[in-house]
């Protein structure tokens, strides 16, 4: 890197002085009224409020679809019969049979 005859003193007394003038312009600035400072605080607060209830909403909404999805699958899949519970189970015995 170049340094165009640069000391790291110069280098080092230059990063000083740009500290010192960006301290001397944050100092410069003028404060913030107190009014508008609650004005702010309180604008970003009833943001917040309205997102929190727009997701708590839409989370709502989603696990009321999860539940109506999970409600029509199980309505869906109707439960085994004796019977059927009972050729599975025979199944299982004759391949474990078979494989002996």
């Amino acid at each position: 890197m170049k340094n165009n005859g640069m000391t790291f003193q110069d280098r080092l007394a230059r990063a000083a002085e740009a500290k010192q003038k960006a301290l001397e312009n944050l100092r410069a600035k003028p404060p913030v009224d107190p009014a508008v400072l609650a004005e702010r605080q309180a604008l970003h607060l009833k943001r917040e409020a309205a997102l929190a209830e727009k997701r708590a909403a839409r989370e709502a909404a989603r696990i009321e679809a999860k539940e109506a999805e999970l409600a029509k699958q199980a309505a869906v899949v109707a439960a085994p019969t004796e019977a059927e519970l009972k050729a599975a189970r025979d199944a299982r015995y004759a391949a474990r049979k078979k494989r002996k």
